[in-house]
């Protein structure tokens, strides 16, 4: 017999899908147990906020869709944050949850509400299963997850509809590809932008994060000598030691104050893949009227942050090659000022401090191989780190770039370690947002992996301390009391180390890499130690 739930498992697992997260409840149990039979490993999570990026962090390493698994009422109320952060960060997600059957829904309302009303403003769709669907709503849930803006879908299954037997009679269709803007006056248009420019720039962002767009993009900077901005989460397709590799931005003033003038004095603006749902305010509408601009994406301009004076809907990477076929690149920003702006990032970084935040990154990035993979959680540290630490591959540094949840870090390790045990994976997060979520070193040592995670201890929300301090108010619940990190960690199971020193940070971090289990390395920084960092 082939159940619905067998069907949901199967198209989940051609569609590369090998864990799933969540937390079991009587109304799930037989979509999970479909899952495990097919192959989905079934990871057991503290939280379903936190299960939801574990299957994020999976993802970045498989490119498959994230697999959420939480049961009815509260079990997918806790999941809401993370089902809006993959939408809002660009993940592909299939959440899958249980539901009480039709015949059951107006007579009996314990833990009952209506999951799909819920789910549905925060998510790119949100479906009921009802009898014979589920091959039909499987099939149309990963390809809507996949293509365009990749989002999440909610698959809401009721009880007796998982077990009910269905014949797979809908054939499986394929994503929708992009049209690629191969000709018309636009692309001619485009081509001699291109040609003429003397200080063109690319700014690149979360629709280039793939294989071919990554290294389309790091192409076609190369071939004509383009310098390169990144949002926060496209850090390293373009490896950050290349002469035009420019950084990251969208969340620091101070960085801000050096990209947005450059911006200004480029002739030629190419957007690959560029979504300024991760840039704060000060990005909406970053150059001049007029501005020769060229908008390359995978959907269409609904966002109203920026426009653009021509706009390509179509493959990223392809329309990158159509774009430059033919033209012979030129000696870009003679007057050097790319390169004085890099200079001056760097000079400005601080990372050449005695001890505090800066030098906790320093070191972490001198401690760690080039492949290594680095999750950050929100908070001041979170915009230091995007600054400072540099990525030399795609996916290097995870974070919630848009949503900018906290609580993030340490599941979306958890998930890109199990996903790929040979890499080294770190997490860095700060005290307050370690604390949201300790039971998770708990998913760590039940699944046995090797993983330092580093916290800057400072004792208090230094990212809103500082903004209340901008703004003339009192430090209103931003402080609170010391934890025993090290203390704590050894009570669930890890090693754990406190650091004040550069000296002792690099010694723990390669204890903590070669360690079987996890290590929390509490960096102490101490109070204000960002002024003048962001």
């Amino acid at each position: 017999m082939t159940t619905a739930s067998d069907l949901i498992a199967k198209r989940l697992y051609d569609a590369g899908c090998r864990y799933a997260f969540g937390i079991p409840g009587g109304e799930v149990l037989a979509i999970m147990e479909a899952l495990d039979r097919v192959g989905i490993k079934v990871v057991l999570a503290r939280h379903e906020n936190c299960a939801g990026f574990m299957g994020e962090g999976a993802h970045h390493h498989d490119g498959a869709p994230a697999i959420l698994v939480a049961t009815i009422g509260p079990g997918l109320a806790n999941a809401a944050n993370v089902i809006a952060n993959a939408h809002q960060d660009r993940v592909p997600m299939i959440v899958l949850t249980g539901c009480v059957p039709a015949r059951e829904r107006h007579s009996y309302t314990h833990q009952v509400f209506d999951h799909v009303r819920l789910i549905e403003p925060i998510a790119k769709a949100a479906y009921r299963v009802e009898a014979g669907n589920a091959a039909l709503l499987i099939d149309k849930a990963v390809t809507l997850a996949s293509e365009g803006r990749p989002g999440p879908v909610l698959l809401d299954l009721p009880i007796d509809v998982q077990t009910m037997e269905e014949e797979p009679i809908h054939p499986r269709r394929q994503a929708l590809q992009a049209v690629v803007p191969a000709a018309g006056d636009g692309l001619e248009q485009a081509r001699h932008w291109l040609s003429q420019a003397e200080r063109p720039i690319v700014i690149a962002g979360v629709g280039v994060l793939d294989e071919v767009g990554a290294e389309a993009v790091a192409t076609f900077c190369r071939q004509f000598r383009i310098p390169l901005i990144t949002s926060y989460k496209a850090k390293g397709i373009l490896p950050e030691d290349d002469p035009l590799a420019l950084g990251g931005a969208g969340l620091s003033p101070r960085v801000d104050a050096h990209l947005l003038p450059l911006i200004a004095k480029s002739d030629c603006i190419v957007l690959a893949g560029y979504d300024p749902i991760e840039m704060r305010v000060g990005w909406r509408d970053p150059w001049p009227e007029g501005a020769r601009v060229i908008d390359i994406s995978a959907v269409a301009n609904d966002h109203g942050m920026h426009q653009a004076a021509l706009n390509f809907v179509g493959d990223v990477a392809a329309s990158l090659k159509v774009l430059g076929a033919g033209l012979l690149s030129r000696k870009n920003w003679a007057a050097g000022e790319a390169a004085e702006v890099r200079r001056k990032l760097w000079a400005e970084s601080g990372a050449d401090e005695t001890w505090g935040p800066a030098a906790v990154v320093d070191e972490l990035r001198r401690g760690l191989p080039r492949e290594a993979v680095v999750t950050t959680d929100s908070g001041a540290h979170r915009i230091l780190l995007s600054q400072l630490f540099a990525c030399y591959r795609r996916r290097g540094l995870l974070q919630s770039s848009a949503l900018c949840t906290m609580g993030c870090a340490v599941p979306l390790a958890i998930g890109r370690k199990l996903a790929e045990p040979d890499c080294p994976v770190v997490a860095t997060v700060g005290d307050g947002g370690l604390e949201m979520f300790l039971g998770e070193l708990a998913t760590i040592r039940d699944l046995n992996l090797s993983l330092p995670i580093i916290v800057f201890v400072d004792e208090q929300l230094a990212l809103i301390e500082v903004k209340q301090r901008r703004s003339n108010l009192p430090p209103l619940a931003v402080d609170f009391g010391a934890t025993d990190f090290p203390a704590v960690a050894k009570a669930l199971g890890g090693a754990g180390e406190w650091c004040r020193n550069r000296a002792e940070f690099a010694e723990a971090l390669q204890r903590a890499l070669q360690y079987p289990g996890f290590t929390v390395i509490a960096a102490v920084i101490g109070k204000r130690a960002y002024d003048g960092r962001l």
